[in-house]
């Protein structure tokens, strides 16, 4: 794998801590950008504008900070995902009687911290500069070594580090508009078995039994790019205000290395170290919603949220030994995700917040949902406070519990999966989230 540029290692240290997730979005993109919001499941995201947070989900709203504010937030999110077997049936079950072997796996899900940090400066009344760094994309899984899916994965991470410089400026008392530049790193790491008897015995090659010879298989690669984000923010009164936003695609090519491990000497050509490529394009959201207060306790907000999954199709390893590429065919489709939220001041210096949200899955159906990423429909419920210390200094608490829909896998083991097993069975889950943010105003 190629030497990160200290370009790159600066992003990463930035973050404080590497990190990567169980999506909490559908697919495996994240929402936890700051959490102020998440007590109101991010309800009202790109209206809310209530601290420098909104740099990424509506930049426009920097125009409502009349202070320089830093924020510094962090997630702990703690997912649970666990397969349960179904009949998982091999290529050559038919010949052997032997079906795809092994254990359900085990919690798929990684407990993992994910901060943020944001800084925001108003030039002047109507100009106003911001800062955030924080991680739009990841994903983590990771399964026993020896369960029935392992030809399909055992380990699966992505990771992303997101420069994000906006300004924002607001041309009449009701209308602002921000724009962004999205600096992105990606790292990925995907590891599975391999089932050399089983290619073996396709090859006529003697001396090895299907599922009794495995080898391993690790690929690693990164890549840097580049995408932007604009935002709209339109005030009808002190109390009611819409907000648009959106975030373009990124296009990656990540580059890097496949590694082999016990592969025996009858397949030693073929399975070769080897450097790498993939192509991968994160897609583009637009979220419009809805903010305003009742009066100086009670505050709703709405919000609906658009993802371009589509982009996502497939996978697609290639190899610059000459092996045959890897592929895992997801033919993702577009998804929306919904959310309401409301918050009350019962004094000047406590605000508390509640909200709720359904988030669509981009995976179409059982066939093309990977143990990769066993996303599915989710339904949030979600808490917090925020608590005004003093005029510079404000503390946010928010807690979130998904509720995760059983999602089915159901592979054969033909074309593509030949060799990883036709894997069947389901994924029952869910995520806790408990974060905490620290804001001082200049």
């Amino acid at each position: 794998m190629r030497k990160l540029s200290i370009f790159t290692i600066f992003l990463s240290l930035l973050t404080f801590f590497s990190f990567s997730s169980n999506a909490n979005a559908a697919g495996f993109a994240l929402i936890e950008q700051g959490v102020s919001g998440l007590g109101n499941a991010y309800a009202g995201g790109a209206a809310q504008a209530e601290d420098a947070t909104t740099i990424f989900y509506n930049p426009a709203g920097l125009t409502r900070l009349n202070k320089p504010e830093f924020i510094a937030a962090g997630h702990v999110i703690i997912p649970n995902a666990k397969f349960h077997n179904e009949g998982s049936t091999h290529a050559l079950q038919a010949i052997t009687g032997i079906p795809l072997r092994g254990g359900n796996g085990g919690d798929a899900g990684v407990t993992v911290f994910v901060p943020n940090l944001y800084f925001s400066y108003p030039f002047t009344e109507k100009f106003h500069f911001g800062l955030g760094i924080n991680a739009p994309f990841g994903l983590q899984t990771e399964y026993e070594k020896d369960w029935v899916g392992r030809y399909h994965a055992i380990k699966s991470r992505v990771m992303t580090v997101n420069v994000n410089p906006t300004i924002a400026y607001k041309f009449t008392d009701n209308l602002s508009v921000g724009v962004g530049l999205n600096i992105q790193y990606i790292e990925a790491e995907l590891t599975n078995a391999v089932d050399f008897g089983t290619i073996a015995a396709i090859r006529g090659i003697p001396g090895l039994l299907p599922q009794m010879n495995d080898g391993f298989a690790r690929l690693k690669g990164d890549s840097l790019s580049a995408g932007f984000n604009f935002g709209v923010l339109y005030e009808f009164t002190k109390d009611t205000r819409i907000g648009f936003s959106y975030r373009s695609k990124i296009r990656h090519k990540l580059r890097g290395e496949a590694n082999f491990s016990d592969v025996p000497s009858a397949l030693s050509s073929l399975f070769k170290d080897s450097d790498a490529n993939a192509r991968l394009v994160l897609p583009d959201m637009a979220s419009f919603s809805l903010y305003h207060d009742f009066n100086e306790k009670w505050a709703v907000m709405a919000d609906v949220t658009w993802t371009g999954w589509k982009s996502f199709n497939e996978l697609r390893i290639k190899y610059e030994s000459g092996m045959p590429d890897t592929v895992i065919t997801t033919s993702w489709k577009n998804s929306m995700r919904y959310s309401l939220g409301v918050s009350y001041k019962p004094i000047d210096k406590l605000t508390l917040r509640a909200g709720v949200a359904y988030d669509e899955t981009p995976v179409p159906d059982a066939k093309h949902r990977t143990p990769r990423i066993p996303d599915t429909d989710r339904t949030w419920i979600a808490f917090g406070l925020g608590y005004k210390v003093s005029d510079k200094i404000v503390f946010d608490f928010g807690y979130a519990h998904l509720f995760f829909k059983t999602s089915h896998i159901d592979k054969d083991p033909v074309e593509e999966d030949r060799l990883r097993g036709g894997l069947k069975g389901h994924y029952k889950g869910h995520v806790d989230i408990m974060s905490l943010q620290f804001t001082y105003r200049f």
